[in-house]
Formats: C-alpha cells, structure tokens, sequence
C-alpha cells in the first residue's frame, strides 16, 4: 500500500494498490457490461457532479482504485469509470470488442491485452 501526504508530508491514508492491471478484462459485478482497464486512478477522480449521481445506496467509496474502461454491453461501445469493488476479473470470457482496443493494446493473449509501446 502507498500513502498519500498532506502539506505538512504527515500520512493521512493508506491507497491500495490496484487489483487490475492495464490490459486487464473485467465485468462489471451488478451491470451488464464488461471491458479492458486503460487508465488507473489510485482513488478517484472524477466530479463531484458524477459521483453525487451515483444513488447513494450503492455508491462506492472514494478511496480505492478506479479504472477507466474501453467497455462494451450488448448495445453500444463506450468509456466507463467503475471503481474497484464494482469489477470483477472477465477474461475467462474471451476476448472484448472496443474498437478502440487495436489502438492501444496487442491482441488479446487469453488472459490480457498488452499496451502497446508507446513513443511518447
């Protein structure tokens, strides 16, 4: 675990680290979709707006990994921000069909994409 430091660099939380990875596939564990991690926030970061519209029953909590996802469902291709506790390991399933994963990722191998080197 890491810890984040205020101002006067005292400890004031611990941040798990990440249970994906990028290039990891994932479900959703209440909503029908799955999708491929691309971008880690350590806790998250996002609006307060979005996080508010989230009904507060099942609002996660702010201090955990959040991950953004190329995400699929039966209907549309999209990005989704789910946090950690709301996604399950998926890639028993095969591989997902974002059309953006060629961009990013080698091919599926059975267990995960690999990110693409990048030239930045």
């Amino acid at each position: 675990m890491k810890h984040s430091t205020d101002r006067n660099n005292q400890k004031t939380m611990k941040i798990a680290e990440p249970k994906f990875g990028l290039g990891a596939v994932v479900r959703h564990r209440v909503y029908d979709f799955r999708g491929v991690v691309f971008d880690i926030d350590p806790e998250f970061d996002n609006t307060e707006e979005w996080y508010n519209a989230i009904p507060a029953e099942v609002r996660p909590s702010k201090h955990q990994p959040f991950y953004h996802l190329l995400a699929e469902n039966p209907q549309n291709y999209y990005i989704a921000y789910v946090s950690e506790q709301n996604l399950l390991d998926d890639a028993g399933n095969g591989p997902v069909g974002h059309p953006a994963i060629d961009e990013m990722f080698r091919p599926f191998d059975g267990t995960r994409y690999a990110p693409k080197a990048t030239n930045a």
